[in-house]
């Protein structure tokens, strides 16, 4: 009972930390913000005001014509945090308050998930380095969909990979499905925060199936996996489908996400990108798309941002096909400026956080690296660590790129590093 009550004390202790961590950042970073001025992300305005039309009960958009702007995840959960307000607005700060809670249960799910695949030790020393790495920090504090996002990645994993390890114990069918069902719901969840996750299902499943092909594993075993992966597309559709029929109901017809997807592939892919977000292009194509309708006899078909939202990315995919060389060579840029040691040149921060970040970011990768390596046949589901990473990789090098978008591997490459610091420190003492 002793150990027990240390065990939870630690774990007490950790979250305790982070949560500290995290006020006190989210408190330092508004006081930054000049007077004047709300946020320091142009992202931040939009998500403020769908958060006040869900909680006043009014149409879910964003000005005149943003009907499938955003996902409804992280408004609906500023939502809350107004309702707990009176159905007011609450002040920027409490908002970043909020955020820091949410940061702290993502510290906790790392320690879940650290616990499940490895050890109690690793699981410690995993919530230890997420509650005070200053990138998993600065993911709680800004007004913006990553600091809620990373909680259900994280339990999407969890679940993931307690359905796996059911499966190869021959667990009850049931329990291999339960767990699926429950990594495809948080997938769902984490997808209407961030509507890039949504391939995040068929990418890990056929990321994993080569691993497993790799291996040498017997074709049972690959039929095992795919079951699993098609269980949680279907957790992944039923969490989709209030937000699936909502659009259904909009539109008449399927949207999977929003109407920003032509606007996202256009900003990683014109004449003038650089890797980074610069969004001067969206009023021209407006008017261009305006002119357009102007021009037609009859009354356009369906909603006005769905064909602005054409228009963009059929412009980015025919200047993509017809610059294929420029095309590679912006992945690449994107490819530097996503794993970048310290903030790009158009990110906020001075020398003194620039060299914090490189303090802490270069140590994580390296223990990140040694980890892996240790690990790699002794602990072969800590494959799920690395998921996220090459998932956001593949899915920004295509799209913009910063190191905003990398913030959710954080933790996962904090339950790595935990790992090579448990491993060399049992060799040291072996």
């Amino acid at each position: 009972m002793t150990s027990l009550r240390r065990r939870w004390s630690i774990y007490l202790l950790i979250l305790a930390l982070a949560l500290g961590a995290r006020v006190a950042a989210a408190a330092w970073w508004q006081s930054r913000i000049p007077a004047g001025q709300h946020f320091a992300f142009a992202d931040s305005h939009s998500y403020w005001a769908l958060a006040q039309r869900v909680v006043h009960g009014e149409p879910y958009q964003f000005g005149p014509q943003g009907r499938l702007f955003r996902t409804p995840g992280y408004p609906a959960a500023l939502a809350i945090l107004f309702w707990g307000n009176g159905g007011e607005a609450t002040s920027i700060l409490a908002a970043r308050y909020w955020g820091a809670l949410w940061g702290v249960a993502a510290v906790a799910a790392t320690m879940g998930l650290a616990r499940l695949l490895v050890s109690e030790s690793v699981a410690l020393v995993a919530g230890l380095i997420a509650a005070v790495q200053p990138e998993a920090i600065a993911s709680s504090v800004f007004v913006l969909s990553e600091a809620t996002f990373a909680l259900p990645m994280l339990l999407q994993l969890t679940a993931w990979a307690a359905a796996w390890r059911a499966s190869e114990q021959n667990c009850p069918t049931t329990v291999v499905v339960g767990w699926s069902l429950l990594s495809g719901l948080a997938a769902g969840i984490a997808t209407l925060m961030r509507p890039g996750w949504l391939l995040f299902v068929p990418w890990g499943a056929v990321a994993l199936l080569v691993l497993l092909v790799f291996r040498g594993r017997p074709s049972a075993e690959w039929r095992r996996h795919l079951a699993i992966a098609a269980t949680m597309l279907l957790g992944l559709a039923l969490a989709m489908s209030p937000w699936w029929w909502r659009n259904y109901q909009v539109t008449g017809h399927f949207v999977a996400t929003t109407t920003q997807v032509g606007a996202s592939l256009y900003d990683g892919l014109n004449p003038d990108a650089h890797g980074g977000s610069d969004m001067r292009f969206v009023p021209p194509f407006f008017a261009l798309q305006e002119q357009a309708d102007a021009t037609q006899e009859t009354p356009p078909e369906g909603l006005f941002e769905e064909r602005l939202d054409r228009r963009l990315r059929d412009a980015s995919v025919t200047w993509a096909r017809d610059n294929p060389g420029r095309v590679a060579q912006l992945a690449l840029i994107k490819l530097g400026r996503l794993w970048n040691v310290w903030p790009n040149a158009q990110d906020l921060g001075s020398w003194t956080t620039r060299m914090l970040l490189a303090a802490s970011y270069l140590p994580l990768i390296g223990l990140a690296v040694v980890g892996t390596w240790l690990s790699w046949r002794e602990h072969p589901h800590l494959v799920f660590c690395l998921l996220p990473a090459g998932y956001l990789t593949s899915l920004h090098v295509v799209f913009v790129s910063s190191l905003r978008y990398r913030q959710p591997a954080i933790f996962t490459f904090s339950i790595l590093a935990a790992v090579a610091i448990c491993g060399l420190w049992e060799r040291r003492w072996r």
